[in-house]
Parts: C-alpha cells; sequence; structure tokens
C-alpha cells in the first residue's frame, strides 16, 4: 500500500498587496478616526456600516480606469451564481444603501462611514490592496449648502488631528467648469470634433485621418480628464503633451498622448492655470475660459455660491481656495469637487524635497443613485485617505514613538496567583492598563524581559517576604533605563528605580509615577 503523501506545511507569509498591522498602528488609526468621527458627529452626520461584501451590479462600473465591473475588484460567484465583490470604496455602497432603505431614512440623509476597502489592483511601495478610507456623504439635496459644509468640516477634521493652518490647503473646482471649457474646443459628450470651422466632409476626413494615425476610436472626456487630473505630477508641459501627441515618463517609456490639436491643448491649460491671487479674481477668470457654455457659466456661479457660504462661516481662502486644477479622476463626479493638500515639505526616498501633497479628497455625484432608482438623487461627499494621513502625522510629529506598555504584575509564587490577580483587578479599576505575567515564573529575569519588550513603565512584585510584611516592591522601568544608561554611580543611589511600599498604597504609588512619565 502506498504510503499517504504528507501535506505540506503552509508559508506563513502575508499574501501579496497585504499588510499586518501592530498594537501602536492600530492604536493611533483607532485614535485619530474617533477624532475624525467626533467632527463628523459634531456636523451631524450618523454613523453606517455596511455589509463588506456587495452584488458586482450594485458596485457598478465606477473603479478607476477599468471598463468591465468586476475588472480591479475582488469577486466571485456564490451558490445562486451571482457575482459578488469585496467593497472598492465606500460610495458606491452609500448609494446602494440609500436605494434600498430610502423611505425609512431622512432626506437629506447625512452619514458617515470607516472602514477597509479592498482593489484588486497591482500594489506597489505603499500602496496596498487593502486600506482604509474615512468618508462623509449628504444625500438628498442640491444646495451648495451642502458643498461648502464639506468642505469646512474637511479643514475642521484635518486641525483635530493634528494638522496646523499653514500645513494644509481645502482646493475647490466644479466640473461643470471643465466640461464648459471642453464644449467650447468642440469636445462632445463622447467625440471630439476638429474645432476649426470646416464643412461636414472636410471635418469628417480629418477625423478619420487623424484616427487612423494615431489608431485610434475616439477622444472621450475621460480620456482628456485623466490627463489633467495629473497636473500635480506632471506639470503644464507634462499635460500638455498628454493632451496632444504624448510624452515620455521618467523611465524612458512613451505614454501615448489623447490627440488634442495644438489649440485644444492651450485652451484646456488656460483653464487649468486661470487660479488668480483671490477666489474673486479666479471665478473671473474662470468665467472667461468657459466662454459661452452655460454648463460651464453655471458652475461658476456654483464655486462662487460656496466661497461665499465658506466666508460667512470663517474659512477663507487662506483655508480653502478654489483651484481650477482639481479636476479628481472618478467619472460619477458632476459638479463640485474638492481636494485636502498637505503643503508642507517631506524627503523622498532620494534625498529630494517635495510637497506632501493629497490626503482626502469628493465631490458631487447626482447621478449615482439613479442607478438603482431611476430618478436623480443629488448627493456630495469626501473621502479621506486614513493611511495617508497617518504617514502626514508622523511625519509632523505629532503620533509616533514609543507606546507606553502595560504596568506588568510579576509572579514570585505561581500558588498566589489569585493575590496577582487582585492586584491588576485593583490597578484596572483605577483605569490603569495593567496585566499579570502568564509565561513560565521560573526566571524573574525572564519576566523583566517580558516586561522591557512591552515597554512596560512600571513591574510589580510581590514575593513572600513581601508578602508577610504587607509590602509590595514597585520597580520604575522607564526611570531605571534612563538612569542606567545616563546616570553616574552617585546618581543612580540617589534615584533608586525599585522602592518598597505598603500594599495598601499599590494603587496611589503606580499613578503617581505614571503622572510623572507623563
Amino acid at each position: 500500500m502506498a504510503k499517504p503523501k504528507k501535506q505540506p506545511r503552509p508559508k506563513a507569509e502575508t499574501p501579496k498587496g497585504f499588510r499586518d498591522y501592530f498594537g501602536a498602528e492600530v492604536s493611533e488609526r483607532a485614535e485619530m478616526l474617533q477624532k475624525i468621527a467626533g467632527v463628523y458627529h459634531r456636523y451631524g452626520f450618523d454613523a453606517l456600516e455596511s455589509s463588506a461584501v456587495e452584488t458586482v451590479e450594485a458596485l457598478g462600473k465606477f473603479l478607476p480606469d477599468v471598463d468591465r465591473p468586476n475588472e480591479g475588484v475582488f469577486a466571485w460567484q456564490d451558490e445562486d451564481e451571482k457575482w459578488l465583490a469585496l467593497r472598492y470604496d465606500l460610495t458606491a455602497p452609500l448609494a446602494r444603501v440609500y436605494a434600498q432603505h430610502r423611505n425609512d431614512l431622512p432626506t437629506p440623509y447625512r452619514r458617515y462611514a470607516m472602514g477597509p476597502v479592498w482593489r484588486n489592483e497591482k500594489p506597489g511601495p505603499g500602496r496596498f490592496r487593502q486600506f482604509y478610507q474615512c468618508d462623509a456623504d449628504t444625500v438628498g439635496t442640491a444646495s451648495m449648502a451642502a458643498d461648502a459644509e464639506i468642505c469646512a468640516m474637511l479643514a475642521d477634521c484635518l486641525e483635530e488631528v493634528g494638522i496646523p493652518r499653514g500645513d494644509y490647503v481645502v482646493r475647490v473646482n466644479n466640473r461643470k467648469v471643465l466640461n464648459g471649457v471642453l464644449e467650447a474646443i468642440g469636445l462632445s459628450e463622447d467625440l471630439l470634433l476638429n474645432p476649426r470651422p470646416m464643412t461636414v466632409d472636410e471635418a469628417a476626413d480629418a477625423l478619420y485621418a487623424e484616427m487612423v494615425r494615431r489608431n485610434i476610436e475616439q477622444i472621450s472626456r475621460a480620456d482628456v480628464l485623466r490627463q489633467i487630473d495629473k497636473f500635480d505630477k506632471v506639470g503644464l508641459e507634462g499635460v500638455k503633451a498628454l493632451l496632444t501627441d504624448g510624452r515620455e515618463d521618467s523611465s524612458g517609456a512613451f505614454i501615448e498622448g489623447v490627440g488634442l490639436t495644438e489649440d485644444a491643448a492651450e485652451r484646456v491649460l488656460l483653464f487649468l492655470t486661470s487660479r488668480g491671487h483671490s477666489n474673486s479674481e479666479t471665478l473671473a477668470n474662470l468665467r472667461a475660459a468657459v466662454g459661452g457654455s452655460d454648463m460651464g457659466m453655471q458652475g461658476v456661479n456654483e464655486l462662487e455660491e460656496i466661497a461665499t457660504l465658506l466666508a460667512a462661516q470663517g474659512y477663507g481662502p487662506d483655508r480653502i481656495v478654489i483651484d481650477p486644477s482639481v479636476v479628481r479622476g472618478l467619472g460619477y463626479y458632476t459638479g463640485p469637487v474638492f481636494e485636502a493638500e498637505l503643503t508642507f515639505e517631506i524627503f523622498d526616498e532620494k534625498g529630494r524635497k517635495r510637497q506632501f501633497g493629497s490626503v482626502a479628497g469628493g465631490g458631487r455625484y447626482d447621478d449615482l443613485v439613479k442607478r438603482f432608482t431611476g430618478q436623480a438623487v443629488p448627493a456630495t461627499g469626501v473621502s479621506i485617505g486614513v493611511d495617508r494621513l497617518l504617514a502626514a502625522l508622523h511625519e509632523k510629529g505629532r503620533i509616533g514613538g514609543s507606546v507606553q506598555g502595560p504596568v506588568v504584575v510579576t509572579v514570585m509564587d505561581r500558588d498566589r496567583m489569585a493575590d496577582y490577580q487582585k492586584m491588576v483587578g485593583e490597578l484596572r479599576a483605577a483605569g490603569i492598563r495593567a496585566e499579570v505575567y502568564l509565561g513560565n515564573p521560573k526566571s524573574f529575569g525572564n519576566q523583566l524581559k517580558y516586561a522591557d519588550k512591552r515597554n512596560s513603565p512600571v513591574a510589580v512584585i510581590e514575593g513572600g517576604d513581601e508578602k508577610a510584611k504587607g509590602v509590595v516592591q514597585i520597580k520604575d522601568l522607564i526611570l531605571g533605563a534612563q538612569i542606567a544608561e545616563n546616570a553616574t554611580l552617585e546618581e543612580w543611589k540617589e534615584r533608586p528605580s525599585q522602592f518598597e511600599v505598603p500594599r495598601t498604597q499599590l494603587v496611589e504609588k503606580v499613578r503617581e509615577i505614571l503622572g510623572g512619565q507623563g
């Protein structure tokens, strides 16, 4: 009889594009999200926790730069052969939730949500397939007051978590303005027609020749928007090249342009650079850029209303500014769009100075719920990139460094575990983080090594002699480490890091030490 084949052990590794988060990272994120949730709550938004799994049909085709609904997401078929997927953001599930429960929800519905999302995309440095988002949205009102409120709330969130004024700016634009510019250069919803006056036959011949030469079927607004959205990364000349004939990237690879004419590209660039020294100057420049487009003019008027509402609340251009270069790549935005950018400088991996960049973005998406209901439902919202914002707080020194561990009650006599558990019970009841050492108590040195590894501030020691005398030994581990590193012998004798106190004063003395370390 053949010997059964031994099953190989599984390899202990995280899947590609995923990572594990440990104590301090989890605690820092939770603390930051709690602060953001406090701001959202203060603004009247309610928490929503929707399913992490949605039907592919409900998620729709809104993942950036993909055409098929299950491309870019983690999808599978259930027992009924229905396609399901992990959510790729928190907005598409909101549209489903609102459509499903709209009769039971207030109008407008104001909700915030926080949690992981998943994207089946190629991972890279700092780019993972699972990451956290932190969203707030208002569904059911077309008022620009909702958009202004989102911008103000975003500014408040950044300040609440530790990004001071002067280190950030919330930039606001309107997709209607850009659409007006695209109309002015002859770009309809689907196809670019050469803007120079031509007969129908000439236009058709010229367009066909251009298509053959570039081996493209059409130039869509989405193509143009994707290139405009790279303005911050590649600059004015880079965007111009991407809008026309294409450019080489830093690796030497050639990126095909979308095929706009020089004149059309110049008109788009004029729009991108229309930001003035004040919001009023920018708005005047935008009115000139949209020409006679009714849609473009409507967008400019909406921006003016948002700026007025923000100014009334004390949010000036030092915090929130009209900026035509903000585009946002997602195709579902229909009006105002906004982005929070951190303006302080950091050093990249090559030691070069650069600005930290964007940590949040959003906008108005009036057609997303319509997919379910058939009726237009206005909505606007924002999403904060949790990991990006945490990285920014580390850069600013607002969080990070060592995290204090629990007080460790050592075990000198394993038969007296009830005594030690009583000690940690008293410490916990007083609001002090504490634990009993649960490893092998044979080696006291190993217990102290454990406390060091846990970054414990204090160790409590009660052997048989201490028990008989009604005392405990308190070892100040933080002070002890400082003394061992810096102090002379005389100083060490003057500042003992271990001392004896009555057992009844355990909580009081530990609290005193922890207070002194704070």
